[in-house]
């Protein structure tokens, strides 16, 4: 069965776990497609060569989940050849035979337009920092203005910036729990199988 599953939203939404969740549920393949931007961002260098020779073993790195990668993958992202170098491998990726779940900023508006589910997972600015900051600690208001500061280069990015597909279902996790918003994106994949 080939059944993509594209999530998109911005940093600390929950979209990673909602993810997760969801593909472990069904049993699909999993990629969160920031690990790729992340990873280009990291290995430095031309970030367009680093993106056509990105590896298994370049995203398996254990410092891919900083705060300083997460600002390299938005600079990087905003390139127009190391989204064109990372566009096919995600492509064949979601519609690998088992179903696929991708997560990342604009799967469901420029990867995967065709998905059978699109999901936009938000949550306010300052919900977001929190999460963040309880995951890598520092100055709270500092890692606010961090999440601020990349919201608005994801939105405003020239090519492929941060939107909801039309035809996106919302979840703002803002004042939901983990199992809550885990449980409403589940429901939603749920009914499109079904249906």
């Amino acid at each position: 069965m080939i059944f993509t599953v594209a999530i998109d939203g911005p940093a600390a939404a929950g979209k990673g776990t909602i993810s997760r969740a969801v593909a472990a549920r069904f049993g699909f393949a999993y990629l969160d497609t920031g690990l790729l931007y992340r990873a280009v961002g990291a290995k430095g260098g031309d970030p367009v060569e680093a993106a056509r020779t990105l590896s298994e073993a370049d995203l398996a790195r254990d410092d891919l989940r900083t705060l300083e990668a997460g600002q390299a993958a938005s600079r990087v992202a905003t390139i127009p050849e190391v989204r064109e170098a990372l566009v096919d491998f995600q492509r064949r990726f979601a519609r690998r035979d088992g179903g696929a779940v991708l997560d990342g900023r604009d799967i469901g508006t420029v990867i995967c337009p065709e998905a059978e589910v699109k999901l936009y997972v938000t949550a306010s600015a300052q919900v977001r920092a929190h999460r963040r900051w309880l995951e890598v600690g520092g100055d709270e208001a500092q890692v606010l203005a961090e999440v601020m500061e990349r919201d608005k280069r994801d939105a405003d990015r020239a090519v492929s910036p941060l939107k909801a597909a039309a035809d996106a279902v919302v979840i703002d996790t803002s004042d939901m729990g983990i199992s809550e918003a885990v449980a409403t994106a589940i429901d939603i994949v749920r009914a499109r199988i079904g249906g």
